[in-house]
């Protein structure tokens, strides 16, 4: 089995609902994403996939949301909570779109210390 893994960040703004403390106000992160994928057959190149690029449609995916409101700039936040949670989903199901099955996991980091995965 192989796994390969490209790592990036994006700036954001965004407030929880349903949320009883400081992060139910209007604030902002520097999440760095960490995208998997992972497979057990290289391509021609003998590689998974060509970090060039995973890098690339990664990228992609974190323009649609850096320095965003994303509570009301992202269509996907307008109905689902921007937890790190969900942001991790999102960006699995955009890389999913690209890599189908290879797409093995998206890790969100708020902070240094806490962060939040989504993976099937």
């Amino acid at each position: 089995m192989y796994r390969v893994r490209v790592i990036q960040q994006f700036n954001g703004a965004h407030n929880l609902r349903n949320y009883n403390g400081k992060c139910e106000n209007l604030h902002g992160h520097n999440w760095r994403v960490e995208a998997y994928l992972k497979g057990d057959r290289l391509n021609e190149t003998e590689m998974l996939v060509d970090f060039t690029v995973l890098k690339k449609r990664l990228k992609d995916i974190l323009e649609e949301l850096d320095h965003k409101y994303l509570n009301e700039q992202v269509e996907f936040f307008i109905t689902n909570n921007p937890t790190s949670e969900n942001i991790a989903r999102f960006i699995y199901g955009r890389l999913k779109e690209t890599f189908g099955g290879l797409t093995e996991k998206v890790m969100v980091w708020e902070t240094d210390v806490q962060s939040a995965e989504y993976f099937e």
